[in-house]
């Protein structure tokens, strides 16, 4: 009876031993970093459903860029849809850390819980260990052993069936351990691979933004101009506030002289009639309309995902309310233009590290501030997803501000 509980006791050492290796120093580690559980579980569903549509947008873009008919037209589309295929590997690289995170999290749970249960179960073998080896007849030659003998037995009897049911709970437990084991494991290796990946991807952008440069090079130089009175028209204003409301004034002076009517045609026969009425001179080019205007741009989506910092209409330290969205993404991550339209500043502005400014149709305008690479210049035309640069690398906070018609709403309204 002795010997059957001890070999029932037997996978009591096998936990003991495992207890030893379940640190974490256990598995390859990297630095990955710990998260709050529901943290992570947080990251991960917005990491995931992310990793999705940035996805299905360079799919989308791929595919325009194909049926392009112009260089410039597919070269931008191609670039966008590289832009969404480093959003997605970052994305990937997220929802990674978020598994890792949670399954060392439930991993230190079981160790935590075995532990708990090392000490009562190392005695109890320990115990085992010694009787067994006392030789049974030796024990029924001392005095009383025998009698001790029965107790003994009788104690044995109750006790296997809880021996039994606690190695169980134990095996399920190291069964639990390994497979979190192994889901770390995978999870090392996929954010490698998804490194790589990215590594990949912002190597073939780099490589595609240099064409790029060079083939717009001419064209470039003769915006220098216009970027030269976009710097001045930063240093004139004091804040960010001031700059918005400046540009947003320079936009509706240019709508109004577009929608002004042409020059009236000077007639075939002069002789003939005087000048051509109104009624034959060209239709004027309809001003932005309510209606229009209230219309946002329709690929409008987010510069960047991640945590929101702070959202719209939110009090800040200063006691002001945001007028924007305050997002805090990866490291480095890849940002992309919120929606189709005309760059009408890009650079570095007061305490704001390189902001840009996208005029779009009908009365919108976008600001994106937060970068520390930008790759667009003042005049170029970019549509919904092209490349505009990078964000910092220590402590990113990017923030986007929607105008109407110089007026600041709400983006997450106009989120498909």
């Amino acid at each position: 009876m002795i010997k059957r509980a001890l070999i029932l006791a037997l996978p009591i050492g096998a936990v003991l031993a495992v207890l030893a290796v379940l640190t974490p120093a256990g598995i390859a580690q990297r630095d990955v970093g710990l998260m709050d559980p529901d943290e992570a579980q947080a990251q991960l569903e917005r990491a995931t459903r992310e990793s999705r549509r940035a996805e299905a947008r360079a799919a989308r873009l791929a595919r325009e860029a194909e049926a392009a008919s112009e260089a410039a037209e597919r070269t931008a589309r191609e670039a966008a849809a590289i832009a969404a295929q480093i959003q997605r590997a970052e994305a990937d690289i997220a929802a990674t850390r978020a598994r890792f995170s949670l399954a060392r999290t439930d991993r230190a749970a079981i160790a935590a819980r075995l532990a708990e249960r090392q000490q009562p179960l190392a005695r109890l073998t320990g115990a085992l260990q010694t009787t067994a080896r006392r030789p049974l007849a030796l024990s029924a030659l001392q005095p009383g052993s025998l009698k001790e003998l029965v107790y003994v037995r009788a104690v044995l009897d109750s006790a296997i069936p809880q021996i039994r049911s606690r190695t169980a709970a134990l095996r399920s437990d190291l069964d639990a351990v390994k497979r979190l084991e192994q889901s770390a494991s995978d999870a090392l290796e996929a954010l490698r691979q998804n490194e790589q990946t990215l590594q990949a991807r912002r190597e073939e952008l780099a490589e595609l933004e240099t064409r790029q440069r060079l083939a717009l090079r001419e064209a470039r130089s003769t915006a220098s101009r216009e970027a030269e009175r976009a710097l001045a028209l930063a240093e004139e204003t004091r804040d960010l506030d001031g700059l918005m409301g400046r540009i947003d004034a320079a936009a509706s002076l240019r709508r109004e002289l577009a929608s002004l009517p042409g020059p009236v045609m000077r007639p075939a026969n002069i002789g003939e009639g005087g000048a051509v009425s109104s009624a034959a001179a060209p239709d004027p080019v309809p001003s932005a309309s309510p209606t229009t205007a209230a219309a946002p741009p329709r690929d409008f989506q987010l510069p960047v995902q991640g945590r929101t910092l702070a959202g719209f209409g939110e009090r800040r330290d200063s006691g002001l309310r945001s007028t924007g969205l305050a997002l805090a993404p990866v490291p480095g991550a890849q940002i992309v233009a919120p929606a189709t339209g005309r760059v009408v500043f890009a650079g570095p502005y007061r305490g704001y590290g390189r902001i840009v400014i996208i005029e779009h149709a009908g009365g919108w305008t976008s600001l994106v501030t937060g970068l520390e690479r930008t790759t667009v210049g003042v005049g170029d035309e970019v549509i919904g997803g092209s490349p505009l640069g990078s964000a910092s690398r220590q402590e990113p906070s990017i923030t986007l501000e929607l105008r109407r018609e110089g007026e600041p709403v709400n983006p997450l309204q106009f989120l498909g």
